[in-house]
């Protein structure tokens, strides 16, 4: 027992570090915009049921996530920081998921913690644990389904607890993002699973069913409310949501061939953990193994097949890729005791472990071109930091000689550490705007705090700029809706001047009341690529003449 408590503390250390701090670096993107929006106005406008966003009815996305976002929003306005903890709690709590799952499957403790902690420090499970938006929800509950699952199954017992608790997740992960986690991370998991142990059900008929029900109670009551009482724009969200999986950002089939990059520093781990035909009579855990690499390739398949890609969808992929990363450590490590390495075990470890040792070796040489060099760094600074990097290259590469696998593994998670710690800031200040002007200055100006905006509604808004600005900026048809005159002063935001954007009829009307003109880019004009006109604003107060 104490092992494993020493185990949980090693998780949530890494996990507190991978995605906990500095998570306010970098600005929000459009999908924490939207999702905190929407959380806002459930807020303002007490529509908790049925969320809107900028006006307008959010029914593509089940509102767990935002109502969790609500929940922040009311305790603490405008907190990006916590609003971005709630997902770095959904992330710890996949990383212990994997842990007890990997655990239980396998009978060995060590694997689970190798598994969880490649999971958390993962490329894109990082990036999933430091955004407030719904993936990390969905297929966080799936993974806990999952185990309980499994522990229901593989118990001699009937097991009702454990069928009740995976009912549960399930349901909890339907409310994150609808079927999203069930066909990428439920359904290949269901796969491999029958495929390798071809288990039992014996006595396992009854609880199964109050699974199943408490899963379509939990996930389809929202739904069907939605049905009962709006069930014209569910019907039409339902449709061009399920047009949209089959021909938005579709790509050929064969688009995730760099899946194993998604786990960022462990991908060459991965890809010789894959290999199984070399690997399948060595590792001695072998069924758990193979469904390991089995979920991976199933996962990797079934995405594939999905017209509509995006490599954020790899996120689940990475669950049993950690295990296969895993299984691969503890061989060597356990090989190693027992003297059975191969020349080709040494020859592919040393070559996983030497390219973290360069990566760790160069990031003195970045840290000073990058930051030393603009003085985003002072000297001493720059001292510690070489001495950290230098003697964690220094640790990878003699445990990658001398075959100490746990070696190699603790200096790639230290790495991680560092560069999390030390650079991420510093990083993002490379990429964002230092000289935005951000819009959210017009919710301290007493003169606008009590009028509705505007915008053309030919020139279309960023969802950035309404989170930013904390109010609804709604659509306005200038040619043929002259009605909103009737209840000036207004606030027009719009990508022109007022006076290039008004027609004349109008302008006879009303004076215009120039604010500012503001600049939302969070990259700067240097970045002729990814900056763009649409964030840039003209705020005018319209008034009666």
């Amino acid at each position: 027992m104490h092992k494993n408590y020493i185990h949980y503390l090693f998780i949530l250390v890494v996990c507190w570090f991978a995605f906990f701090v500095n998570n306010s670096s970098v600005y929000e993107d459009i999908m924490e915009s939207r999702n905190l929006v929407t959380a806002h106005e459930m807020i303002e406008y007490d529509n908790w049921l049925v969320p809107t966003m900028n006006g307008e009815l959010r029914l593509e996305k089940p509102p767990l996530p935002t109502w969790v976002a609500a929940g922040i929003e009311y305790l603490a306005p405008d907190n990006i920081s916590l609003q971005r903890a709630a997902a770095g709690v959904m992330a710890t709590l996949m990383a212990f998921f994997l842990y007890f799952f990997a655990s239980s499957l396998s009978g060995n403790r060590l694997l689970g913690l190798l598994s969880a902690l490649v999971l958390a420090t993962s490329f894109n499970v990082i990036m999933a644990g430091r955004v407030a938006t719904w993936d990390i929800y969905c297929h966080s509950f799936m993974l806990g389904a999952i185990f309980f699952f499994y522990k229901g199954v593989s118990s001699m017992r009937t097991g009702w607890g454990n069928f009740i608790w995976a009912g549960i997740f399930l349901g909890l992960s339907f409310l994150g993002k609808g079927p999203v986690s069930f066909y990428a991370l439920l359904f290949p998991f269901l796969i491999s699973y029958f495929w390798v142990y071809r288990p039992s059900f014996k006595r396992k008929g009854g609880p199964i069913v109050v699974m199943l029900l408490l899963f379509v109670v939990i996930s389809f009551w929202w739904p069907l409310y939605l049905y009962m009482f709006h069930r014209d724009t569910a019907m039409f969200v339902l449709a061009k949501e399920s047009t949209a999986w089959i021909e938005r950002n579709v790509r050929p089939w064969y688009y995730y061939w760099l899946f194993f990059a998604e786990s960022g520093i462990w991908s060459l781990f991965l890809l010789t953990g894959l290999c199984w035909p070399w690997l399948k009579n060595k590792i001695t855990l072998r069924k758990e193994y193979t469904l390991a690499v089995l979920w991976t390739v199933v996962t990797l398949v079934l995405l594939s097949l999905f017209p509509e890609k995006k490599t954020r969808y790899l996120l689940p992929l990475l669950i049993p890729a950690a295990m296969v990363v895993a299984h691969y450590v503890v061989y060597i490590f356990t090989a190693t005791k027992e003297k059975t390495l191969t020349t080709g075990d040494r020859v592919m470890f040393r070559i996983n472990a030497f390219l973290p040792a360069l990566i760790a070796l160069g990031m003195p040489v970045a840290v000073y071109l990058l930051f030393y060099t603009k003085e985003q760094v002072s000297l001493t600074l720059l001292i510690i930091v070489s001495i950290l990097f230098l003697a964690t290259a220094y640790s990878i590469f003699t445990g990658g000689v001398r075959m100490r696998s746990m070696k190699v593994f603790t200096g790639v998670v230290f790495l991680l550490i560092l560069v999390e710690t030390l650079l991420m800031s510093k990083v993002a200040n490379i990429f964002n705007n230092t000289e935005i002007k951000s819009i959210k200055a017009v919710r301290d100006i007493k003169e606008l705090q009590h009028l509705p905006f505007y915008y053309p509604e030919k020139e279309g808004l960023r969802i950035e700029l309404v989170y930013k600005a904390g109010r609804r900026i709604l659509p306005w048809d200038i040619e043929k809706d002259t009605t909103i005159l009737d209840s000036l002063p207004i606030v027009l935001v719009s990508e022109k001047p007022a006076a290039e954007v008004l027609p004349a009829t109008i302008q006879e009307k009303v004076n215009l009341h120039f604010i500012d003109v503001f600049d939302n880019n969070n990259r700067p004009k240097s970045d002729k690529k990814h900056y763009s006109s649409k964030f840039v604003r003209y705020v005018t107060i319209l008034e009666k003449k």
